[in-house]
């Protein structure tokens, strides 16, 4: 159950879009909201062409009138500033993760470096994967509506157990949010086979057909046990097989589809720079226009 929503905030209206977003949530899961400040050590004069947040009187000032703005007077909110200056932001972040009990994390796809610096860089490698705490990950703004709803929940599959992990929080946030989950799984095409089989494709062409068609089938009996599943919950949930290259499959899907949000499950500590740098999920995210929540792997109860 989410409970506690952290938001990190240098001060900048780039970081400040993730705001709508977590005041829904907090709304649809009665949840308390956390905004943090980390003071930076020798920060730049600007911080995307905003003034830098100096000290902590300023940040507890902008973070008092951030919360008037954006929340309700029925959210709980605190304010917390880190006054130890400190360069390493993101370490910052995963820290107060834990100190201050935190169960989700809100934030933008911002950084010196842009989207890929936050979400596949060190920012990211840290905030997601030195924990097990969920991050909902906002596109910039200017692909976003502040108007926020969730009615519909993309959750690609391909059978691997950590892409799974995410589909117990995509059923919470269905719950809660009155939405419907589509669960979705991308086969390849001959054109589009993996390295490792485009050259047994050339060479069996015939067989190669064959083996993707029973794929597909496999594919829809694999998504149908867990909409069985997941319908024993009280979910509305649809099914679709794609055939074609994932990333640009599940793109399609989101821009197609009416999606309001994807859950993506994470290898987690040690392995997500192995999992999203140069992989499919890096795609994804990169060219994904929808906000998308991380499930990293030690978030799964045993």
């Amino acid at each position: 159950m989410i409970n506690h929503i952290l938001v990190p905030l240098d001060g900048s209206p780039l970081a400040e879009s993730s705001l709508p977003m977590a005041a829904f949530l907090a709304q649809v899961f009665a949840a308390r909201v956390t905004l943090v400040h980390i003071i930076e050590k020798n920060p730049p004069e600007e911080i995307h062409g905003q003034p830098h947040l100096k000290n902590a009187d300023e940040a507890f000032e902008y973070l008092d009138t951030i919360s008037r703005r954006f929340f309700s007077d029925k959210t709980i909110i605190e304010s917390h500033v880190h006054t130890e200056e400190t360069t390493e932001i993101s370490a910052g972040i995963s820290d107060h993760v834990g100190e201050l009990h935190s169960d989700l994390i809100v934030m933008c796809t911002h950084g010196r470096g842009g989207l890929r610096d936050l979400v596949f860089g060190n920012n990211a490698q840290q905030v997601i994967s030195m924990g097990k705490t969920p991050v909902v990950v906002i596109p910039q703004p200017e692909d976003i509506d502040n108007d926020v709803v969730i009615r519909r929940i993309l959750v690609p599959l391909d059978g691997q157990p950590e892409h799974e992990q995410g589909l117990s929080l995509a059923a919470e946030f269905a719950l809660a949010c009155k939405a419907s989950l589509h669960l979705l799984t991308i086969v390849p095409t001959f054109d589009t086979l993996p390295g490792k089989w485009s050259s047994t494709g050339r060479l069996l062409p015939g067989t190669t057909d064959r083996m993707l068609d029973m794929s597909v089938s496999q594919a829809i009996e694999y998504l149908d046990e867990h909409r069985s599943i997941l319908e024993k919950k009280g979910l509305a949930v649809t099914i679709d097989v794609f055939r074609g290259h994932p990333a640009g499959m599940i793109n399609r899907a989101v821009e197609t589809m009416g999606m309001n949000l994807v859950v993506i499950g994470t290898l987690g500590r040690g392995g997500t720079r192995a999992f999203w740098t140069g992989s499919e999920g890096s795609r994804i995210c990169c060219q994904c226009r929808l906000p998308i929540l991380l499930v990293p792997w030690q978030n799964v109860k045993s």
